[in-house]
């Protein structure tokens, strides 16, 4: 949130349906694309400028599932992006899958801790190995799925991603 904001661009953090003081139910991912393009439409509505998609973990998975195929998302990020499957206490495990990168032809920049249990370096590496570009992978030495104590270095790459990928800046588009 603090590197998009930091280079012009509007932020949005929301909770999914079911989550913290939200209503609803969780969804499994469903309903979930609908809240990220339900996000989309009310950034594109107040703001009209182009928009990056970023999100954590489950949000990651969904967000970029979501923002893929919506035109007006310029650029994807995904930050603990779960490739491995999650082990819920109460429930089936969760399998993610990202078939629907394999069309997406936006730049996308996947950020992993390199001791994140969700997101082994060898899945990623294959999950973009299976990807067009523009793409890139950052993992961060010594962080977990949550980048605990590492937010600076999180930030950072997200920062020299945007500049390295060209993406227009809000303040650039009068």
């Amino acid at each position: 949130m603090k590197a998009l904001h930091s280079f012009g661009f509007p932020v949005l953090r929301f909770n999914f349906r079911g989550t913290g003081l939200s209503q609803g139910e969780h969804d499994h991912g469903v309903g979930e694309v609908d809240d990220v393009l339900a996000a989309l439409d009310w950034l594109d509505s107040e703001f009209h400028l182009p928009l990056v998609f970023a999100g954590f973990s489950f949000g990651a998975a969904v967000g970029m599932r979501a923002a893929c195929g919506d035109a007006r998302v310029q650029a994807l990020i995904g930050a603990g992006t779960p490739v491995a499957p999650v082990a819920a206490d109460t429930e089936e495990p969760r399998v993610y899958r990202y078939e629907f990168l394999e069309e997406c032809r936006k730049p996308k920049l996947l950020i992993s801790g390199a001791r994140d249990q969700f997101g082994p370096r060898g899945k990623l590496e294959a999950l973009l190995n299976l990807i067009p570009e523009p793409k890139k992978l950052v993992v961060i030495e010594g962080a977990d799925h949550f980048f605990e104590g590492r937010l600076r270095e999180l930030r950072e790459a997200i920062e020299a991603w945007l500049r390295e990928a060209v993406i227009p800046q809000p303040s650039a588009l009068s």
